[in-house]
Parts: structure tokens; sequence; C-alpha cells
């Protein structure tokens, strides 16, 4: 069977190019046009939803992309697909489970086969090179993650812009003066991961409005990145006694490095975390956090599939409200 991959392999395209050029839903240049025909008629081509059951009926199967990509934590990421496959049994569906690299290849594959009726889509960016094809493709989706554009998408998500600001409004009413972002690894921000660069938004945007000094430093995970940033810190940032950490497994490992170069936490430095309540509840000292409720979006994502699916109207976009919960990892300043 011939796949519109295929096609774009041989025609030295994208999937959602081929798609766009035998639609005409998006204009394509003329050379582009007649090399994707070319393909077509070379390989034998036929567009349409090969493969899917007959006399319409469903697959009964939720694609959920899934890209295993550098800077992506896995426990999270777990948690996630697991409320995603308990949310699609009870309304007896299963779960196809794509994790190549760049996503778009097997989102075609699957929209061309008929393997699954619908694709929940994670770790998306701004500009995702993936959205193209989703707006193009009749197999409904929800995108964990919004998008600079979400048109025509339908997205869910934490309120993370809400969600830096509510760190920085907590450190602000504690009466901290200079705070730092320690965010996540800085292949998350180069890809312009939708989540990473809102909470950036908010918690600058709150840093500004309570007229705090504020730094943003991207890190990597680790002992080592943990003793490394903490340095910088304190190097560049004297005054600094609030941080707001995005970064889930650099918690207990900043804490660490923090009270191994003389500081208590939160004696000398308040700390909050935008994570899994369990990571901060956990943590040496208990941390003050945001919880990231992934197996609620998980669920949402799901329910949100299922109207879909059954023809009913869906909200374009689902933003969940950040809690945040006091734990004795912020103090007063001077306390």
């Amino acid at each position: 069977m011939v796949k519109i991959t295929d096609v774009a392999r041989r025609a030295g395209v994208s999937p959602s190019t081929v798609s766009y050029a035998l639609s005409g839903k998006r204009p394509i240049s003329d050379a582009t046009r007649r090399r994707v025909q070319a393909a077509v008629r070379e390989l034998g081509y036929r567009a349409g939803p090969a493969g899917r059951p007959a006399s319409g009926r469903r697959s009964k199967v939720l694609a959920l992309a899934v890209p295993m990509r550098s800077g992506i934590h896995v426990p999270v990421v777990t948690e996630f697909a697991v409320s995603v496959v308990t949310a699609a049994r009870a309304h007896d569906h299963d779960v196809l489970l794509l994790t190549q690299g760049e996503g778009e290849e097997g989102i075609g594959r699957v929209a061309e086969t008929g393997l699954a009726d619908a694709v929940i889509v994670t770790d998306v960016q701004l500009h995702d090179p993936r959205l193209p094809l989703l707006r193009s493709r009749s197999l409904p989706s929800v995108l964990v993650g919004v998008p600079a554009e979400p048109d025509g998408l339908t997205c869910v998500d934490l309120d993370f812009r809400a969600a830096g600001e509510l760190c920085v409004d907590h450190l602000a009413r504690l009466g901290h003066r200079v705070v730092a972002l320690v965010g996540s690894p800085p292949e998350v921000y180069v890809r312009r991961t939708a989540f990473a660069r809102r909470l950036v938004e908010g918690f600058t945007a709150a840093a500004d409005r309570h007229g705090l000094a504020s730094a943003v430093h991207p890190c990597g995970t680790g002992r080592d990145a943990a003793r490394s940033i903490a340095e910088r810190l304190l190097r560049e940032l004297p005054a600094l006694t609030g941080v707001v950490v995005h970064n889930e497994p650099l918690v207990e490992p900043l804490i660490e490095a923090l009270e191994h170069l003389g500081l208590r936490v939160p004696g000398d430095l308040s700390l909050t975390a935008v994570c899994p309540a369990p990571v901060a509840a956990s943590a040496r000292v208990p941390v003050t956090s945001v919880s990231v409720p992934s197996a609620e979006l998980g669920t949402r994502a799901v329910h949100l599939l299922v109207r879909k699916l059954a023809g009913a109207a869906v909200p374009q976009r689902t933003l969940l409200p950040p809690r945040l919960t006091e734990r004795a990892s912020t103090a007063p300043r001077g306390a």
C-alpha cells in the first residue's frame, strides 16, 4: 500500500505539502505541485482513507503522538500516557502510541491508513510542523499544548502563563524583590515548546508588574547542572531571595546544591516550583508548588476527542487554572 509519506519522500517534500498539493487547500508552487503529481503517478498513490474499516465503521483506536525528544521528563509523560489509556478504555477505545521524533510522518501514516479514529498530540511547539497536516486531514485531533495560532484546532493544557505569574505573585507577597526562573533544558526553548515559553512569559510579566528584578536561566538536569546553576545565580544575582523552578528533575538536586553553598531554604532563599505534586511534596524541603496535572490533562484530551467523534461541539481552547500549594520552602524575606 502506497502511503502519503512515500509520495512525500519521493517528491522531497513534507506529507502536509503533498496533502495541500492534492487538495488545493493551500497555495503550492507550480514546480512543487508538478513534482508531487509525478511522484503520485510513479508510485500509483490513491488519496483517501485507505485501510479504514468497511461500512464506515471505526477502528475504536486513538493514536497518542508522544515524540521522545531530549529535555522531556519521562515520568510526567508516563503518567499522562497511562491516564490516556485508562480514559480511552472507559470509552471502549484502545491506544496506539506514536513516538517517532518528528511526529509528522507517524500522524500522516495514521491518517492515510485509518489505523486510528483520532489523535492526541503532545509536546506542542509554538510553530509546530505537525499543525498543517492536522489542519489538512479529516482525522480529529486534540493538542495538549497551545500553539501560537490555535485557530481551527482543539487544545487543552495547564495555563502555564498563569502558573508562572502565580509563583511570582506568591514570592512578591512574601516581600522578595529579586527573583529568578530556573527553567527547562535549553533544547526545550530552542524548539519553542509552547508550555515552556508561556511560563517564561507569565514569570516575566508578573515580575515586571511587581517591579522585581528578575532573570531567566534554562538549565539541564542532574546534580552537576544543579551545582552550576546555583553558583551562577549567586554570582550574577547576589541579592537573590526567590526562585521559581520549572524543571522537575532539578528540584531536589537544586535544594541540595544551595545547601552545599551555605544557603538555607527557606531561611535565605524561598523556592517555588511548577511540577507534579509528588515531586514537590517529597523533596528534602517540601516545596511550594503549582501542580502539573498530567493525569487530568490526559483524561480531558480523551473526553474532548470522544465528543468530537460523536459530532458534538467542543471548545477550541481549554486551559486548566493553576493552583498553588504552600509548603515549607517559602517564607517572608529575611525570616
